[in-house]
């Protein structure tokens, strides 16, 4: 079986166009005639996913409408535990491709409802919502289309008898396609910018001195965690920028160490991930947090001798009549 298989494996290769790479994937690509689902780049190639939430977004993306995602059901199919799930959940979450909201039935039984989007942000195109698709590729369903010549039809089943030609033959309808050609997305679709790493407004001795011990003792916390010195060195100023708006080190060493993948493969890539992604706001200072001052408005009074406005505390005479009698003494 395996010779066989090697055969024809190296026939596919062979009948492929232009030199192979020297090294690298090689695609055989087969197009597939019932059960598949198409399947964004920006999803499969997420710059921010772990591999752990691209593979439950395909895998949902791949379910009928009705399924069950939630993460009992998904761990009972699956070998990651209920947290490595979650997590991934969450990150589909906040990258836009799953919605979960708390509804109300007609009998007034709370429900999560969960809604997959397999394009993020587009959802909503021009105020008017965009009409959702089976995410399974249904079966071609023939349409009706205008009456025309019989045409010949190829058949791969055994031969069948010929019936005897009617005097008037009858034209027979072919069917069409019911959907439009799918375009299939460029596999060169341009990559989401990372942000870069935090810097503090001045990286001072001894920012950089706690910065370079926090770093160097997360494999205390967490044995997974063990970073060269270069490591440490290009992480100083991410942690420096943390410790400039008051973060505690412990505070750090929790967002750092905290529901790790298992297992880590790039630990260095994953603090910079975090200390980018999870960077606290500054603390706000004592005018954000004074209370706001209200202007005082001195409200209109009427004056008792020539009745005109004027504004004053309470009630009396305006500055004319209040300066009238000297103006008569003089």
């Amino acid at each position: 079986m395996a010779t066989q298989h090697d055969i024809a494996l190296t026939r596919a290769l062979a009948e492929l166009p232009g030199p192979l790479p020297s090294s690298g994937v090689i695609h055989v690509a087969i197009p597939h005639a019932s059960r598949f689902t198409i399947v964004g780049n920006h999803l499969t190639q997420h710059a921010e996913l772990s591999l752990v939430a691209i593979g439950i977004g395909v895998h949902i993306q791949s379910l009928p409408t009705g399924s069950e995602v939630g993460i009992k059901a998904l761990a009972s199919r699956f070998t990651e535990g209920e947290t490595r799930i979650a997590a991934a959940l969450r990150e589909l979450e906040a990258h836009g491709y799953l919605h979960r909201t708390r509804v109300r039935l007609a009998n007034g039984r709370l429900v999560t409802r969960t809604v997959f989007c397999n394009q993020p942000g587009a959802a909503l195109r021009g105020g008017t919502a965009v009409t959702p698709v089976p995410l399974v590729a249904p079966a071609p369903v023939p349409a009706p289309a205008p009456l025309v010549a019989p045409a010949p039809v190829l058949v791969v089943a055994a031969p069948a008898p010929t019936p005897p030609p009617s005097p008037s033959p009858e034209p027979t309808p072919v069917p069409e396609e019911s959907h439009p050609p799918v375009r299939v997305p460029s596999r060169t679709a341009p990559k989401v910018a990372r942000r870069p790493l935090p810097r503090p407004r001045e990286l001072t001795p001894e920012l950089r001195q706690t910065a370079s011990a926090i770093l160097a003792g997360l494999r205390s916390h967490a044995k997974e965690l063990v970073l060269s010195e270069d490591d440490v060195e290009a992480l100083v100023p991410g942690v420096a920028a943390w410790l400039e708006r008051d973060a505690h080190p412990d505070t750090i060493r929790h967002a750092l160490t905290t529901e790790l993948p298992q297992p880590p493969k790039h630990p260095a890539k994953i603090v910079k991930h975090r200390l980018t992604v999870l960077l606290p706001p500054p603390l706000p200072g004592a005018q954000e947090l004074a209370p706001v001052r209200r202007a005082l408005v001195i409200p209109l009074q009427n004056c008792d001798g020539c009745d005109r406005a004027f504004r004053a505390t309470a009630p009396g005479h305006c500055r004319g009549c209040r300066n009238e009698p000297t103006v008569t003494a003089a």
